[in-house]
């Protein structure tokens, strides 16, 4: 695969000598599903806030397309319109008057006209099934709408990669279920996609690959289908296999599943696999 964003031995502290990443480096293909997964504070915020050049490296670089990413006001328009990021919370990024005006706010700073703002603005709100929206003050939207908003904002820029801060944070079940179905589409459609969480169920209906982060460096990483069944490495990050690779492993354990099944990412994988065994 084509790498699109490679970090290279990034180091970042914050004031008070509190290390947010500690010589970490970790490569982003295109077109893949890359969960971070770790606890709170192993420095996944705060590498998606390097990947999109919010943030700049005490020491060590940010590669995008294979070329060292550069902090002029010029590289760094360039940069964000490449490589777009959603917030954790929504409210730290909406805060124009409408729901319109707020998604319009990046394609007009692009240069683009009126008109090509709008259609990048309707087709944004329209993949988010928002449209009915667009004249709503943000102020006055939900908790998963003004996530939806924050995330059209992002693609009305048309990125190459889209990053996501704990993307179903704050959502039920039912709007965190429609957004993963959003993603996965996105995804399909041949979107590059980074998103951090601490919730191994996410990454595990989400993720192509997984990078294990604990204390600012990256601890492992591999295919979602393999890191996610090795107990070992997500304890050592503070973490327990998803429920359901969790259960299938026992099975496996007394027999029940064969070694050489592909062990279950949903429920329905997980009937399917109960199933064949109920039938031998």
């Amino acid at each position: 695969m084509t790498e699109i964003l490679r970090a290279e031995a990034l180091c970042y502290r914050f004031p008070g000598a509190v290390t947010a990443l500690d010589g970490l480096s970790l490569s982003v293909d295109a077109g893949e599903s890359l969960a971070i997964l770790g606890p709170n504070g192993a420095g996944k915020s705060t590498l998606l806030l390097h990947l999109n050049g919010t943030l700049r490296p005490q020491s060590g670089r940010v590669l995008l397309g294979g070329a060292e990413a550069r902090y002029s006001r010029a590289a760094l328009n360039d940069w964000r319109r490449r490589v777009a990021l959603v917030l954790q919370d929504a409210d730290d990024q909406l805060f124009a008057a409408t729901v319109f005006e707020d998604v319009s706010f990046g394609p007009l700073n692009l240069g683009l006209t009126e008109a090509e703002a709008r259609a990048r603005v309707d087709e944004a709100l329209a993949a988010l099934s928002i449209s009915d929206l667009a004249a709503r003050p943000t102020h006055m939207l939900s908790g998963g709408q003004k996530r939806r908003v924050a995330i059209a904002g992002a693609l009305a820029m048309r990125p190459e990669v889209l990053l996501l801060d704990e993307p179903t944070a704050g959502l039920d079940a039912e709007g965190a279920a429609q957004l993963i179905t959003f993603l996965e589409g996105l995804v399909a459609g041949g979107m590059t996609l980074v998103f951090s969480t601490h919730d191994v169920e996410l990454a595990s209906a989400l993720a192509s690959r997984v990078a294990l982060f604990r204390a600012g460096q990256v601890m492992a990483t591999g295919a979602v289908g393999a890191l996610l069944c090795d107990r070992a490495a997500l304890s050592g990050v503070g973490l327990a296999p998803p429920i359901l690779v969790d259960m299938a492993l026992e099975a496996r354990a007394l027999g029940l599943i064969p070694d050489w099944a592909e062990l279950p990412r949903s429920r329905a994988d997980f009937a399917a696999l109960l199933a064949t065994w109920a039938r031998r």
